[in-house]
This record gives C-alpha cells, structure tokens and sequence, in this order.
C-alpha cells in the first residue's frame, strides 16, 4: 500500500505517466481559438501536494478559462474530503477521532470502492497501514518513540473499519487511514466527470493518475487506434523500461516498488504489504494498471506490487477491460491481462 507523506528519496509520481500533447505550460491561447477553430489548452497547478495537468481540446478558451477556474475549485473541494494533511479534512478528522459523522458521499463511495478492492486483492490492498507506515518513517529518521512494529501493525486491519451511511468508524484505538494509494484517481475521477458534464469530449486529466477521453490534438490516421498518446515508465529508474499506448475513454495508474523509500540508499520500499506488515519484495519493480476508472487503476496499481503475478491477473480479472503493463526485476516486462 502507499502510505502517508514519504520523507526520504522521493520521486514523483507524475514521472511514470507521461502525456504526450504538445502545448506550452499554462494556458495553451493559440491564434486559431479567436477564429473558433477547436485548440489544445493546457492548465496546470497543484493537487494532493503535487504536480497536476489538465488538456482539453476546446473551441472558445474564455470557456475554457471557465472549465479550468471550476477545475481547481472541484480539486481544492475534494482535497477538503481525501487529504491526509489538511487538519480540517474529512479524512484527517476521522484520523484523529476515530470516528466521522455525516461523511460526504465522496467518501462513502470511496470507502466502498476500497472495501472491492481490499477483497479481490485478498488484502493486499489495506488502507489501514497508516500506522504502520509512521513506525517506519520514524524509526528511518532515527525517532525514540518510533513504537514497536508489533504495535503498529496491531492497530491495522481494514476488517477493524465500520462505515454506516451516517458514520464512519475506526474500532481499534489508535487506527488510521491513508488514501494516499486511491485518492489521487478518484479526484482525477471527479476532475473527468466534471468536465464531461461541461461538453467536453477530448480531455486528458493527469493529476497523478491519468484519465482520458476522446482523442488528443494530432490527426486520427485511418488503421490507427484513436485516443490520448500515453507513455507508461512504471519503473522510472530502469532505462528502456517503457511502453506508449493510446488511451481513451479509460485511465492509468503506475506504482514503482523504489517511487519512495524510507532509507537514503533506496532499499526499503514505501509499499507495504499490509497482511505482513513488512515492505514489499515480490518480483515486481513497478506496474502500470489500464482501467475503466482512474480510482480502481490507482487501488489495484498499489495492490499489484504486494500481489505475486498469477494473484494480480486473478484481481485484473474482477474489473472489465483492465490490464496491467508490469516490469520485472528480473528485467522482463510485459502486459498482465
């Protein structure tokens, strides 16, 4: 599972995906927009801590001026729910009480997507690893308190984990959570579906995970599959280890077994196997998940790093048209479907 914020060796997530669009940073105003001729604009800021990008192919830029204002209004809204750093965020309340009330529908459905993937995934997805996730950072910084493993592993469980649709509960003293392994794809989600109910129809939103529909700004040649040019580096740190593929109408997902470490010599990876509790080593370096929404290829791209192989394809499996671009430590690579 990723964890909560990382404190060491960090590399950007945004760097296993890669839209391949060409326009310049901020708002794309070519002269064909004044004549009402369909054209690229690009937006780009912050979302969940980190960097974020939206592309949409639109014919009037002061409307697209519009869409990108009620981009970060819906980013900043949601970031109030999902946010394991804001203090007064839904989910930062439940951290701290134990308990929520009257939790948004965001959450709630989010919770639900991640109790289908905790059971497909036969707990290799957990959002309760927080407190696990805490011990090793703090005992990697060399912390006195840092706690016992035993102890922190005995405060997960998403079993431990009670939602109700008017309260949300966590039965063990001293649980939390982190969505730090879903929440990007569901805000990525959110973005999408805010802009296909605006009329658009080519948009690529990239806000850590990837969400595409329609087809990007170059020509769609007869034989030639339609769609948003996408490069997946699921192991940015392995050169060669990549694939392009034309996505539309779908979404994408990385997790790299080495994207986070808690030491300095980039061994001990931020992924943990919440049913060991210990940091994941299963033959995978990074995989990249291909799914119909950005929130279950986010989820199962973090499971497939504690999943072995044949575990992975069985969890691909439970969602319709999903695949995963897997690379190997053994350095082979290939799709998993």
């Amino acid at each position: 599972m990723t964890p909560g914020r990382p404190n060491s060796n960090r590399m950007d997530r945004r760097r296993f995906l890669k839209i391949c669009a060409t326009a310049a940073a901020g708002l794309a105003l070519p002269a064909a927009a004044a004549a009402g001729t369909a054209s690229l604009h690009r937006w780009t800021g912050i979302a969940l801590g980190a960097r974020a990008e939206v592309n949409l192919i639109h014919h009037d830029a002061e409307e697209a001026r519009r869409l990108f204002s009620m981009v970060e209004a819906e980013i900043r809204r949601l970031e109030n729910i999902f946010s394991l750093y804001r203090p007064e965020s839904e989910l930062s309340r439940l951290n701290r009480t134990g308990r929520l009330q009257a939790p948004s529908f965001e959450m709630l459905e989010l919770l639900g997507l991640c109790s289908r993937i905790h059971a497909v995934t036969a707990g290799a997805f957990d959002p309760t690893v927080q407190p696990l996730w805490q011990y090793y950072a703090q005992k990697a910084v060399g912390e006195k308190h840092a706690g016992s493993f035993a102890e922190a592993r005995s405060r997960t469980g998403f079993g431990n984990v009670r939602v109700l649709q008017d309260e949300i509960s966590l039965l063990k003293p001293g649980m939390a959570l982190t969505l730090n392994g879903i929440a990007q794809g569901a805000v990525t989600d959110r973005v999408a579906a805010l802009l296909s109910a605006n009329g658009c129809r080519n948009v690529v939103v990239d806000l850590g995970e990837i969400s595409a529909q329609g087809h990007g700004p170059d020509p769609v040649d007869a034989g030639h599959e339609a769609g948003w040019s996408v490069t997946l580096r699921p192991a940015p740190e392995r050169d060669g280890s990549r694939v392009g593929i034309q996505l539309a109408d779908a979404a994408v997902a990385s997790s790299a077994r080495r994207g986070t470490t808690f030491d300095p010599e980039g061994r001990q990876s931020h992924i943990l196997d919440p049913r060991t509790g210990l940091t994941v080593k299963n033959g995978l370096a990074g995989a990249s998940v291909v799914a119909r929404t950005a929130a279950i290829a986010d989820g199962l791209s973090t499971a497939a790093l504690v999943c072995r192989e044949s575990d992975l394809k069985r969890s691909l499996a439970a969602f319709d048209g999903t695949r995963a671009f897997v690379v190997r430590d053994d350095g082979t690579q290939g799709w998993v479907v």
